[in-house]
């Protein structure tokens, strides 16, 4: 807090007549934040002697497909420049960051705790601790309550938290019994020992250990969790191709409206600056009818055009708790939402890996004070379409609820005139880690463009983390 004041300080204006506008200006601010945050018709929104977390700002650098233009980077790479970009829009200083998280899924072993390379290389103070998560997909919403989390508990006024993915150059290993030998062959002292274990390497030896996207406990791959997801739902094939097509057709609308505006360029050494999110493919039920199975092969219903595809970004947020006297002195700032109640949720590994939402959004709406109704934006991740109205066929129905959630109702479908309306998963790209930061930032700008008050978060993992937030546009562009 120090630092922040310090520089607030010293960046004020001389004239007294913006002096005394700000201050009428932020009491202002102060009455509509006190109003905003303590309505007595909502039980759980005021907390007694918890901060409110504010969301000032998020970027991500474009969502490309796996294998295009940032092939040839590495994950700071990549996490360095959304940073950079976050630094850049919102003219926040480097010294006032208190800690930095991020969130990983297949890390690179040169670089495993992404979060400090990427921090030094956006020219961070040394001094600036940073660490990284791991929470399959959900990872980097495991980062950002992590920042909520230090905010919270008053070690920390300003945190960034993020999530990185590079599936372009992903960890390749050698074979157990292959490292093993060349591991125990390191601390051999004679030749005569040398040779004796090189002469017990077999051809085997040499095939390579693949990373599968897979559940370790189930080695089951995703793919395969939605499509019986799917089937036991009774999701079928033409329902999601339908769903798929809806979610390209609003991310295109909104890339071409101009909504998208997370996405900062980003110049790739070597190669053309990237300026937009590349796996947005608007087809025709037609056309993806065609394709096989992806999975379950030949019955299955889930295929490459109704899955997400795998890309590598890096989107941000800043979690700030300080008085709105204080953000007014950095006009750049704006103050998108309060962050109000998280719930994460674990069940089933196997049958019930995809079904987070479903069991995280009851809880997280009855520790908010909050019903389904409340709720003006929705943004749930889509890793599948099968998997996506598996959820909210299991969320609309009384008899799940009763048989597997304990509950004596259901909690209710989100309308599909407030879910995900700017496309999702399906067509921006589903980056793994980085996945929940989109989310959070997406539903920020659609509280402020679309109107409302409250948004809700979903993602899918092991388990499944929710968000509630609260809009609270504070400096309005």
């Amino acid at each position: 807090m120090s630092s922040l004041l310090t520089h607030a300080v010293r960046n004020l204006p001389a004239s007294s007549a913006w002096a005394a506008r700000g201050f009428a200006r932020s009491l202002c601010c102060s009455s509509q934040l006190q109003a905003a945050v303590q309505p007595k018709s909502k039980k759980t929104l005021a907390k007694s002697g918890v901060k409110n977390i504010v969301v000032v700002e998020g970027v991500r650098i474009p969502f490309l497909q796996s294998g295009t233009s940032y092939v040839d980077l590495m994950p700071h790479d990549l996490a360095r420049a959304a940073l950079q970009g976050l630094l850049n829009r919102t003219s926040v200083p480097r010294d006032v960051v208190d800690y930095i998280v991020y969130g990983t899924v297949i890390q690179e072993v040169k670089t495993s705790n992404v979060a400090r390379e990427a921090a030094l290389g956006a020219g961070f103070s040394d001094k600036t601790p940073a660490h990284t998560v791991t929470m399959a997909c959900i990872s980097s919403n495991q980062a950002m309550t992590t920042g909520v989390g230090l905010i919270a508990a008053g070690q920390c006024d300003v945190v960034v938290a993020g999530g990185v993915e590079l599936m372009s150059d992903v960890p390749i290993r050698h074979s157990r019994k292959m490292r093993k030998t060349m591991l125990t062959l390191n601390r051999a002292k004679t030749l005569g020992q040398k040779l004796a274990l090189i002469s017990k390497i077999r051809p085997n030896y040499f095939a390579p250990e693949l990373p599968a996207v897979a559940e370790f406990s189930t080695n089951e791959t995703m793919g395969h969790s939605a499509d019986r997801l799917a089937a036991a739902f009774a999701v079928s094939r033409s329902e999601q191709d339908e769903y798929a097509l809806r979610s390209h057709t609003l991310a295109k609308k909104a890339q071409d409206g101009g909504l998208l505006v997370d996405v900062v360029p980003f110049k790739v050494p070597g190669k053309d600056t990237v300026t937009k999110d590349n796996g947005i493919r608007p087809s025709s039920m037609e056309q993806m009818g065609k394709l096989k199975p992806a999975f379950v092969k030949p019955h299955g219903t889930v295929t490459a055009a109704n899955s997400s595809f795998l890309v590598k970004h890096i989107p941000f947020c800043v979690f700030l708790s300080l008085p709105p006297v204080l953000l007014l002195l950095f006009p750049l700032l704006r103050a998108f939402l309060l962050r109000r109640d998280f719930v994460y949720v674990s069940q089933d590994p196997k049958d019930q890996l995809l079904l987070g939402p479903t069991y995280a959004t009851p809880k997280v709406l009855e520790k908010a004070g909050l019903t389904l109704a409340d709720i003006d934006v929705f943004e749930f991740h889509e890793a599948f379409a099968g998997q996506i109205l598996a959820n909210l066929k299991a969320m609309d129905s009384d008899w799940f609820a009763q048989n597997y959630m304990g509950r004596k109702s259901k909690v209710g479908a989100p309308p599909l005139d407030k879910f995900n309306n700017w496309g999702g998963s399906l067509s921006l790209g589903h980056p793994f880690a980085a996945t929940g930061c989109r989310l959070v930032i997406t539903a920020a700008h659609r509280l402020k463009k679309e109107g409302g008050q409250y948004g809700l978060v979903a993602a899918c993992a092991a388990g499944g983390q929710v968000t509630v937030l609260r809009g609270l546009a504070l400096f309005p562009r």
